[in-house]
């Protein structure tokens, strides 16, 4: 999952989400350097991508971007679960709902400003600016996202095909995050609930 999917699936909790979207940014033993809340949203963080990355749906959608994207087929699938869920209506009721969440999460993260890594302290006025949350939501967002992983990507060449990939097979892949998505949410609630009674 991608930045959008972590936010969501902190629950309003603002150390879990600092600690949930920093999660990458942290290494090795350096997460100890934070309060323990936010080693939370840390190791909530890569559960979801553990169980995310191990489904079988998940991989089903890595496949039909294969051909496209070879190993990195997994992370244009993270994005693309992000725009279903920008526009799950079930998580998300109408465009307005989608847009207070997104503002409340840079609001919660900069609160956070002093415990950011230098590297998201960096990207969080981009993220918050150009409202990357919100603009999951658009084809014009998932495409800009597309060419920050070519950007990013040593061994990935720059082509259309992955994003015409992305428009040929919208309902399959829709289909798949319909079925994944209740699953990881119904496990990312019960890991969170574990956490926070510690």
């Amino acid at each position: 999952m991608n930045y959008l999917a972590h936010a969501y699936l902190s629950f309003g909790n603002q150390d879990i989400l600092t600690g949930n979207m920093i999660s990458d940014f942290v290494k090795g033993k350096t997460k100890f350097d934070y309060p323990l809340t936010i080693q939370k949203g840390i190791y909530l963080h890569r559960q979801i991508d553990s169980f995310t990355d191990s489904h079988i749906l998940t991989k089903q959608a890595a496949n039909i971007f294969k051909p496209f994207a070879g190993p990195y087929a997994a992370v244009f699938v993270d994005i693309v679960y992000d725009h279903f869920l920008a526009r799950d209506e079930k998580q998300f009721p109408q465009e307005k709902d989608l847009n207070a969440f997104a503002q409340q999460t840079y609001t919660q993260l900069q609160a956070n400003q002093l415990l950011l890594p230098e590297k998201f302290a960096q990207l969080l006025p981009y993220m918050s600016s150009q409202n990357w949350l919100y603009n999951y939501r658009t084809l014009k967002g998932i495409e800009n996202s597309f060419g920050n992983i070519f950007r990013r990507a040593k061994y990935l060449e720059k082509t259309e095909t992955v994003y015409q990939c992305f428009i040929d097979e919208h309902y399959a892949l829709a289909q798949l995050y319909n079925q994944f998505f209740p699953q990881l949410l119904d496990f990312t609630q019960k890991q969170y609930t574990l956490l926070i009674n510690e």
